[in-house]
């Protein structure tokens, strides 16, 4: 009998705690966790780095040509490598922040990396996150959670994570960012971020991470037992 090969998808909005809660449920369910995120993240320090016109379809497409992006594993969790540097830590810098919306918003750049991300579902049991996962990568994903969150609470979240970092950026700036992402990621024609209408929603503002994750896991790992059954009945 051929593998079964399972995908939970995670979407929603920027500075929820996706990735948080994916690392939580990918090291109970003992599978593999893939954070789409920290792809275009990689991609858009990529351009930076190449002083890629974004503009320019041309440039763009030259520019992600060079760029290899892979994940590796290590003892405090994914590393992501780019061009074989590691960057797990650069990607999350606030100049990095101020221009992933927009270089998500290229269509050369979605189909490159939806691509490869399809690719890393047909070979292994993941969970993945990000804004188009359950709608767009994985429509037929076995599991489907949306992240939402006051942004007040998000932006809040936000600062105490790179006020821990020393990266010196008030709250309401952060705040402003988190803003222009929200729009940027809801109004693009490329792959929007919406609400999977088969999704679980799960509102955390007032949740703590303990919480969340009851919630998500008592949702989730019924229905993941119950698509490996149907799976390996079929």
């Amino acid at each position: 009998m051929s593998q079964v090969n399972i995908v939970v998808a995670i979407d929603g909005f920027s500075s929820c705690g996706k990735s948080t809660l994916a690392k939580q449920l990918a090291t109970r369910l003992g599978i593999t966790y893939v954070d789409s995120g920290a792809m275009y993240r990689a991609t858009t320090l990529h351009f930076i780095n190449q002083k890629t016109d974004i503009r320019c379809e041309k440039d763009v497409n030259r520019s992600l040509e060079t760029a290899e992006i892979l994940f590796e594993q290590s003892e405090i969790g994914n590393r992501i490598m780019l061009n074989g540097e590691d960057v797990t830590w650069e990607i999350r810098k606030m100049y990095v922040s101020e221009m992933v919306s927009k270089v998500s918003q290229l269509t050369s750049v979605r189909k490159r990396l939806v691509q490869l991300q399809q690719a890393l579902g047909r070979q292994q049991s993941i969970i993945m996150d990000g804004r188009d996962i359950g709608t767009r990568v994985f429509p037929y994903a076995q599991v489907k959670l949306f992240m939402t969150a006051d942004p007040a609470k998000r932006a809040e979240r936000r600062h105490a994570e790179l006020a821990a970092k020393d990266v010196d950026i008030t709250l309401d700036q952060v705040l402003a960012n988190l803003t222009q992402r929200d729009y940027d990621d809801t109004t693009r024609s490329e792959s929007p971020l919406i609400c999977a209408k088969d999704a679980f929603i799960l509102d955390n503002t007032n949740l703590t991470l303990e919480q969340q994750f009851d919630i998500a896991h008592g949702m989730i790992e019924p229905l993941l037992k119950e698509a490996v059954n149907k799976s390996l009945n079929f």
